[in-house]
C-alpha cells in the first residue's frame, strides 16, 4: 500500500504509535481513546494495514488482557512469534502465560 492510499484515520493511528516508547505497550482501547475514537476495532484494522511495520511500531499494541492480538494480519504462527520477539527485544515484560505484564509494561497516553 502506498502512502497516498493510507486513510487519514490510519495516518493518525500511525503518528500516535510513535508516542509509545520502547519497552512499553498500549492496548487497542487505550490507543483508541487517545485518538478520540470509540472503536478499538477500527484501530486494529488500521494497524493490520500498517505498511511500515516495524518502523511504525504497531507491535506495541496488545489486547486489554495483555494477550498479543494480531500482527501483520495474523493472530498466530510466525507473525505473532515475531511480535513477541520484537517486544522482548525492547524489554517488555511477559507473564508466565505469555501475556504482557501490563502493570510493568503498560503505557497510558498523557492527558
Amino acid at each position: 500500500m502506498s502512502d497516498d492510499k493510507i486513510s487519514v484515520f490510519a495516518a493518525g493511528v500511525y503518528r500516535k504509535l510513535g508516542e509509545i516508547p520502547r519497552g512499553k505497550v498500549a492496548t487497542y482501547g487505550v490507543l483508541a481513546r487517545a485518538l478520540g475514537c470509540g472503536s478499538p476495532r477500527a484501530v486494529g484494522q488500521a494497524l493490520r494495514a500498517n505498511p511500515h511495520a516495524p518502523q511504525v511500531p504497531c507491535h506495541r499494541v496488545v489486547r486489554i488482557d495483555g494477550s498479543l492480538g494480531g500482527y501483520q494480519g495474523e493472530e498466530r504462527g510466525a507473525a505473532i512469534q515475531r511480535k513477541q520477539q520484537l517486544l522482548r527485544e525492547e524489554g517488555v515484560i511477559f507473564l508466565k502465560d505469555g501475556r504482557v505484564d501490563l502493570a510493568s509494561s503498560g503505557f497510558e497516553f498523557p492527558g
